[in-house]
């Protein structure tokens, strides 16, 4: 299934400005997404939803901060605007508007049951209906460009399951517009926290933020829980449940990969000297994206012009996928 007149697949990717890109963003999505980028095999979309990002409280300036520092670590880690469609979401207004038809068309039954709504509501005062309505937004974010393929973690399947179901019924109801995205789901090990308990999230402080100067970055992946078991280093461990040797299968050649599950099994090597030689294997790769990022960081009118010619790629897609929209629906006044 293609979409488009290149004849390539097309696939769309969101990422939420949450304010702290870390270890888990870089090597659970994005340097996946650079290789895709480099492999140049498919039409990329990757977007930085900023409006997913005020269903809770938030400071306006401090947002718009986040937005742009986001963008310059995209593109930092080999998200080349060049080769793919970069752009901000609130900069294509269409997502807002599609969003409203699509609601039209969506059960409230259906948003009642998604997890992360049960989840991110639970013990609120205020729960805003924005964060109920979060799924029909996504839905039009990834139908407005119909894409053909969506990347996604286990979290995200159930929402990604309510975008085709309202793909369908649109088209049942108003005819056949919407393509019904399939997804990808995500080969990438899960990184949890530096406190081994959870997902890796600003929210919760277990993060180790991906362009922090190299003594903080060490400091940090030094402090990170690994075997609760291995209290001694002549303890043997268990790489299946320690998170640095989570680190090591994605980032690790092959032959050391095989090197600290022996040696780490057999007691042959510590904790501390396999955070040293995961920290020797992060440090050379992010010597070449903490150039790029200060470059960039250095020229943020450059980032925001990338940015603004991305949203214009976009926008002529979803310009002409809305008035696709608005005539099924016979809204307008048909001039």
């Amino acid at each position: 299934m293609t979409s488009g007149t290149s004849g390539k697949s097309r696939v769309f990717s969101g990422i939420q400005p949450s304010g702290e890109f870390h270890i888990g963003n870089y090597l659970g999505a994005v340097r996946t997404w650079a290789q895709q980028v480099a492999d140049a095999h498919e039409d990329l979309f990757f977007c930085v939803v900023d409006a997913h990002a005020i269903t809770v409280d938030y400071d306006p300036a401090d947002l718009r901060q986040r937005i742009l520092a986001l963008s310059t670590d995209l593109i930092a880690c080999g998200v080349d605007p060049e080769r793919c469609t970069l752009f901000v979401q609130a900069d294509v207004r269409e997502h807002m508007e599609l969003a409203w038809y699509l609601a039209n068309v969506t059960p409230m039954g259906d948003l009642s049951r998604m997890t992360q709504f049960k989840e991110k509501s639970e013990g609120r005062d205020f729960i805003a209906s924005g964060l109920f309505q979060y799924p029909v937004l996504m839905a039009a974010d990834i139908l407005l460009y119909k894409a053909t393929i969506v990347p996604v973690g286990e979290d995200q399947v159930q929402h990604l399951e309510l975008a085709r179901d309202t793909a369908r019924r649109f088209n049942h109801r108003f005819g056949p517009v919407f393509l019904e995205p399939q997804p990808r789901l995500s080969k990438a090990t899960r990184i949890m926290g530096l406190d081994g308990q959870s997902k890796m999230s600003k929210s919760k402080g277990n993060t180790l933020p991906l362009f922090d100067p190299p003594d903080a970055f060490w400091s940090k992946l030094r402090s990170a829980f690994t075997d609760p078991k291995r209290l001694r280093k002549s303890d043997p461990g268990n790489p299946d449940i320690c998170n640095i040797y989570a680190m090591h299968q994605v980032l690790s050649p092959a032959d050391e990969i095989t090197r600290t599950f022996s040696e780490c099994t057999s007691a042959q090597r510590g904790c501390v000297d396999c955070k040293k030689v995961l920290f020797e294997h992060f440090d050379r790769e992010l010597i070449p994206l903490r150039q790029k990022r200060e470059a960039l960081a250095a020229n943020p009118q450059r980032v925001r012009e990338l940015l603004g010619d991305g949203a214009s790629k976009a926008r002529r897609i979803a310009q002409k996928t809305i008035q696709e929209v608005r005539d099924a629906m016979g809204l307008g006044s048909g001039g």
